[in-house]
């Protein structure tokens, strides 16, 4: 494959990609309102734990884990600021 198609696949991949954050989003959105009315805190410690523990057991690489792990930081970061929004 040439560079162009290498993009295209990028491209194309990004926006799966997209697609799935934000469905994520949407699961995270419904657990804070979940939280909000069980009035559970949004931080869990012990749930993000989980998580990273899980993608990493996911990873078949080519990422390293502690790659893996500071994509998903972001992402948890993202997901907890739209759990703390009241909409």
């Amino acid at each position: 494959m040439e560079i162009g198609d290498w993009r295209n696949k990028i491209d194309e991949l990004d926006e799966q990609i997209v697609k799935l954050i934000n469905q994520r989003a949407e699961a995270a959105r419904a657990i804070g309102e979940l939280k909000r009315t069980s009035e559970l805190p949004v931080y869990e410690p012990k749930r993000e734990q989980q998580v990273f523990d899980h993608v990493c057991r996911s990873n078949p690489g080519p990422l390293a884990d502690t790659e893996l792990l500071h994509v998903y930081e972001r992402i948890i970061d993202v997901m907890r600021t739209l759990q703390r929004r009241e909409n």
